[in-house]
């Protein structure tokens, strides 16, 4: 039934980079909580119902403070910086000030936690939910998800390359670290007294005090890590990902085929670059409705742009959340089936998350597909990140294994 589907997988991946190259040439940048985001969301959802056959189409708003995600830099380097200085006067006050401000940073990035959203401007952002139903009673559904939002671009990647962004996080982070040690060294010898530092008081202490300035302007440097007035075209990174069900649905549709318990649906979680924010709202939203008994299942997709690197992560959220091990496995035995590359992963620590992360979190049953190489690429979160960058074949493949996973998912439902 499926057959059809898989042979023609390079007209999908065409109609996909069609499609993106359309909503990043024709309509406004598509930051998270923008009016850019709504009208991208809006627009597909018109497609998913007019072109894909889906019944029930909607879209939903949520509250969000999307600058909070990048923001917390701001608390985080501020806080430190003020630890150099306070270290010559109190330095236990430079052992509080790091610490809270590292408390911050893992908080808010390592766990993705709204500690400092309040502190930012709020911004409506946009979810998309939309689902084919079968001809008779539901038995099972599974949900292809993507973002539809588009990051704020980083400029020492999109100017200096990859090397250049890392390296000034580690010299930045690990310098932080390092200070710490001299700080708290500096307290365990002088207390918790104000008093200005002198060689007497701290001895050689006073000295790697301002050997360890050296570290300060890489981290002043991470002020500068992201550039919040201009967005990037997030063609691969997510209209990739998006566009995944979307082809899928138009497919089946083209293809007439209707299946007999199983729905298939399309979600597009906004937000996802501000702290996987939309698909949190969506979870939170729709937790009893798509929570019923009914067997659900959510592979969500980020950045289908490297053939080679095609992943199935079993470790999301920097690598805290542990993903489905049948979904994950499902996907992974589909590219066997098909004799297509596709390998074992997670999202690494400080390498972020996808939508799927804030899915497992809430209950559900999900699987986090990404095609990028996890060392930071020329076109990840640049200006590089365009329409005329794409992979087709990686799209092609990822699409033939995701409809491989449907067809092996529809087989055990539909025979019951």
């Amino acid at each position: 039934m499926f057959s059809k589907l898989i042979e023609n997988k390079q007209q999908s991946a065409k109609y996909m980079v069609d499609e993106i190259t359309h909503i990043c040439k024709d309509m406004p940048k598509r930051a998270p909580g923008s009016e850019g985001e709504k009208i991208a969301c809006e627009y597909i959802a018109d497609v998913l119902k007019n072109e894909c056959g889906c019944e029930r189409v909607t879209v939903e708003s949520f509250k969000e403070n999307p600058n909070a995600f990048f923001g917390w830099i701001y608390v985080t380097i501020t806080c430190i910086l003020l630890a150099y200085i306070a270290y010559f006067f109190v330095p236990l006050a430079s052992v509080i000030l790091t610490v809270f401000g590292f408390a911050i940073m893992f908080i808010q990035f390592g766990f993705y936690k709204k500690l400092v959203d309040f502190l930012f401007p709020s911004a409506i952002g946009t979810n998309v939910t939309a689902i084919k139903k079968p001809k008779g009673e539901t038995k099972a559904r599974i949900f292809f998800d993507g973002h539809p939002d588009a990051v704020w671009n980083l400029p020492f990647n999109n100017k200096l390359g990859g090397w250049a962004y890392e390296g000034h996080i580690i010299v930045g982070v690990g310098g932080a670290l390092v200070s710490l040690v001299f700080f708290i060294l500096a307290t365990i010898k002088v207390g918790a007294t104000a008093q200005v530092a002198t060689p007497e008081l701290y001895g050689w202490l006073y000295y790697a005090g301002f050997a360890i300035l050296i570290f300060a302007p890489f981290l002043f440097g991470l002020y500068f890590m992201w550039d919040e007035k201009t967005i990037v075209d997030g063609a691969n990174d997510n209209l990739s990902g998006c566009y995944m069900g979307v082809a899928i649905l138009k497919a089946m549709k083209e293809h007439g085929i209707e299946l007999e318990h199983v729905e298939v649906g399309a979600l597009l979680c906004g937000s996802e670059e501000a702290g996987l924010r939309g698909a949190k709202a969506w979870a939170e939203a729709h937790k009893e409705e798509f929570q019923d008994g009914i067997p659900t299942w959510i592979i969500g997709y980020d950045t289908i742009r490297e053939q080679e690197h095609l992943n199935v992560n079993y470790r999301d959220l920097n690598g805290m959340v542990k993903m489905d091990e049948e979904v994950c496995d499902a996907f992974m035995n589909a590219a066997k089936e098909l004799d297509l590359q596709c390998s074992r992963n997670i999202v690494p620590p400080f390498g972020g998350a996808t939508n799927p992360a804030a899915f497992q979190q809430a209950g559900f049953r999900a699987a986090s597909i990404t095609g990028m190489n996890h060392v930071i690429q020329p076109y990840y979160h640049t200006m590089r990140d365009t329409y005329d960058n794409m992979d087709e074949n990686a799209l092609a493949d990822c699409y033939a294994i995701s409809v491989k996973v449907l067809e092996n998912f529809a087989k055990k439902y539909e025979n019951e």
